[in-house]
């Protein structure tokens, strides 16, 4: 190769090896100090939620302590200021995580503005590599034979042509890498902002059911004027209309007819529904268990027509399957502490329906497609509740309905599901 054609070739070969460089070696020092510091910051973030989620299992481990103890105003108000606690931390954790989230889309902003300048830098060293290589071809091979005293020379001059050809090709390589990864933390930006939406719900949310827990315990502390006496005279009429409204409730149902067809709903033992949350812990199972049968002033002595709960109260409430929302309300304001207090019924497409009751907050409304896992609701001690705790129903569609009923019980008409009782299933026959 003549030194003329050499010189040529070198400022391209030498821009296109300095692009690697300036990739692959050389960082941007305020861009490093930014995300540096942001990684910090997410650190902290981090350990912060960790350390607040102890602090809530710790909350968890008093409220189950205290939930053993006896039935007392004191204890009542001691779960209640727990519970409120436990709130309170869980807002902390979303509100950390919504600044994680803010920091880590910050974070991944700065490397995509790395990124872009890389495949930018690459980009025009490989397009001047490339037209100089095209300069190079232009000519015909007589015409370049000739300008060679020597095979030998002329095959220097291919061997530095094939070298340059594979920098172009590994520069391209790089360039898909970098793209590659460009989109993978583009894509990353996205569930985070997906995220964000998710947890700012969620922390409003929280601050809903921290209301609901402080109105609680102000309404039974004025109710009690923090009087044991006066606490034990609000349990003994509330079970009293507990009472009166089950009756009432089961005279009206013991009249529906309905004939279950066996093939219209799944068989048992099919694990097609989920459980409602994340930590399962039963404290009443379905039908005429031993708790009903010694407690007939709670169930009438009829058994208990779905499965109950332990949960605090502000646990997030998921669909047990995907459904569409028949109904949603609330029974305490016509007849408080007599009944589910606040309900959700869904229908599913298997035949199945789901009724989720003593809630907090509701999240869904009628029409309303609910997908599984969804959350529809968090759980409280609305309704006739001794302790927080959800209520689960699962019963067949077809005898399910939801009635607006005038009661002689309670001052008004109430709205709530009503099945009958052929309808109603061990919700355990079908969860996992």
């Amino acid at each position: 190769m003549s030194k003329a054609e050499v010189k040529k070739i070198l400022p391209y070969v030498f821009l296109l090896f300095f692009s690697f460089y300036l990739v692959f070696f050389v960082v941007n020092s305020a861009n490093a100090d930014a995300v540096s510091d942001l990684q910090t910051k997410i650190a902290d973030r981090n350990k912060a939620i960790a350390d607040l989620e102890k602090e809530i299992a710790d909350y968890q481990k008093q409220i189950d302590t205290a939930s053993k103890d006896a039935n007392s105003l004191a204890n009542t108000i001691k779960t209640l200021d727990i519970s409120r606690k436990k709130l309170n931390s869980q807002i902390a954790v979303t509100e950390n995580q919504i600044t994680e989230a803010n920091l880590t889309i910050e974070e991944l902003g700065l490397q995509i503005g790395d990124k872009t300048k890389d495949i930018s830098n690459n980009s025009d060293a490989i397009a001047n590599s490339m037209r100089k290589i095209s300069t190079l071809e232009d000519n015909s091979l007589p015409e370049i034979l000739l300008n060679y005293n020597s095979i030998s020379e002329f095959f220097d001059r291919v061997d530095t042509m094939q070298r340059l050809q594979k920098s172009v090709e590994d520069a391209m390589h790089q360039n898909q890498v970098l793209k590659t990864d460009l989109e993978s933390k583009q894509q990353k930006i996205a569930e985070n902002k997906q995220k964000l939406v998710t947890l700012k719900v969620t922390l409003a949310d929280q601050k809903k059911v921290v209301e609901y827990a402080t109105k609680e315990k102000n309404d039974l502390l004025s109710a009690t004027k923090n009087k044991e006496s006066s606490y034990k005279k609000i349990l003994t009429e509330k079970v009293a209309l507990r009472d009166a409204f089950e009756k009432e409730l089961l005279d009206y149902e013991s009249q529906l007819k309905f004939v279950l067809d066996p093939k219209s709903i799944p068989s048992y033992g099919t694990g097609v529904l989920k459980w409602p949350m994340d930590v399962v812990k039963i404290t009443q199972a379905f039908g005429n268990t031993d708790f009903a049968s010694k407690n007939p002033q709670i169930y009438n002595g009829k058994g208990h027509n779905g499965v109950d709960f332990g949960v605090p109260i502000g646990t997030p409430i998921k669909a047990v399957m995907r459904g569409k929302v028949r109904g949603a309300g609330d029974t305490d304001p016509v007849c408080p502490g007599a009944s589910y207090g606040k309900w959700v019924l869904i229908d599913h497409p298997n035949g199945l329906s789901s009724i989720y009751a003593h809630l907090s907050l509701i999240k869904v409304s009628a029409g309303q497609e609910v997908q599984t896992g969804e959350v529809v609701a968090y759980s409280g001690k609305t309704g006739y509740s001794t302790g927080p705790h959800l209520h689960l129903s699962v019963l067949a569609t077809a005898g399910v309905e939801i009635i607006s009923k005038k009661s002689a019980v309670c001052s008004g008409t109430y709205v709530q599901p009503a099945a009958a009782l052929t309808a109603y299933l061990n919700p355990l026959s079908y969860l996992p």
